[in-house]
């Protein structure tokens, strides 16, 4: 029997069948053994074979998974070697960010895009807590729209205290699987519960002493949205490792530099210190944003030179 995979919690999963109907799944020992690499199996929005085990207790063994179309990767939190898969077979991304309580790195954001670039799983920023903002916070999105636009991404501003922004990032979802990520405090929970109060999640804010979220998602979790599409909810991110992507290659995932690659001297430059460099001398010539190359450099730094 396929069904699809709602909720993750490392050793059970809930999946739910094309009947609607949710059972409680967990892995054949030799599958997860045999095939998975990952520190998670399975993750959710996988498409998996099950057997039934206990029809009483809804509970079922899940035997085989189907080929993903797509998945989100990050390094794993724990296994900083390892790859963690944070969700599969999704339409897009919605990166839920903010520039105040708590705040996020352009470091960050840059990072999700690269990781959602290279699995092509189109992406959209959205920065909330616009009630909160000042002529700083709103000088800087109106730099980083610019920014962001300019190589081909939407980036919106949203407050879902005074719900504004709310009905235009609402309407993005329609009829799609979602991934809705970003560190913990920055409202994911609120915008779930804004535009559907039923599934009246839990919230908290932002710990005073250190200005970093709190974390209320323990577990990946997917919803069935009543207008239509599923989103799936992630546990707040403090950092976003990159994985399993060489050196040479992370150019390929900046659009900006993408359009440029052919055009430099060697092609296998980094777009560092090598001569006859086309990114660098966009940079120059202000056609690349400075805060882009910067972002680009440190997740190169950050790969490490094995990873050529």
């Amino acid at each position: 029997m396929k069904a699809k995979v709602y909720k993750s919690t490392g050793s059970w999963y809930v999946v739910k069948t094309g009947l609607g109907e949710f059972w409680n799944a967990r892995i054949r020992g030799i599958f997860k053994i045999d095939t998975i690499t990952s520190t998670n199996p399975l993750s959710v929005g996988d498409e998996v074979e099950i057997e039934v085990e206990n029809e009483l207790e809804h509970s079922a063994i899940i035997t085989s998974i189907y080929d993903r179309r797509n998945y989100i990767n990050r390094q794993s939190p724990s296994h900083k070697m390892q790859h963690h898969i944070v969700a599969s077979n999704v339409d897009q991304s919605l990166l839920i960010a903010t520039l105040k309580e708590p705040k996020t790195s352009q470091g960050f954001i840059d990072r999700f895009l690269v990781a959602c670039e290279a699995y092509q799983v189109p992406a959209v920023i959205v920065m909330n807590k616009a009630d909160m903002y000042g002529k700083k916070e709103m000088d800087k999105f109106e730099l980083w729209k610019e920014m962001y636009q300019s190589i081909g991404y939407q980036i919106l501003l949203m407050s879902v205290k005074e719900r504004v922004g709310v009905e235009e990032v609402k309407s993005l979802l329609l009829n799609k699987i979602t991934l809705l990520s970003g560190h913990s405090g920055v409202g994911k929970s609120s915008f779930i519960n804004a535009i559907f109060p039923k599934f009246n999640l839990k919230t908290q804010g932002v710990s005073g002493w250190s200005g970093k979220g709190i974390h209320t998602t323990t577990f990946a979790e997917m919803f069935d949205l009543p207008f239509g599409g599923q989103i799936i909810d992630t546990p707040g991110m403090r950092e976003f490792g990159i994985v399993d992507i060489p050196r040479r290659e992370l150019s390929h995932y900046f659009p900006e530099m993408r359009t440029r690659i052919q055009d430099c001297r060697f092609n296998n430059c980094l777009h560092a210190n090598e001569p006859g460099c086309a990114i660098k001398k966009a940079l120059e010539e202000g056609e690349i944003f400075t805060g882009r190359y910067n972002s680009y450099c440190n997740i190169l730094e950050s790969i490490g030179e094995q990873a050529w």
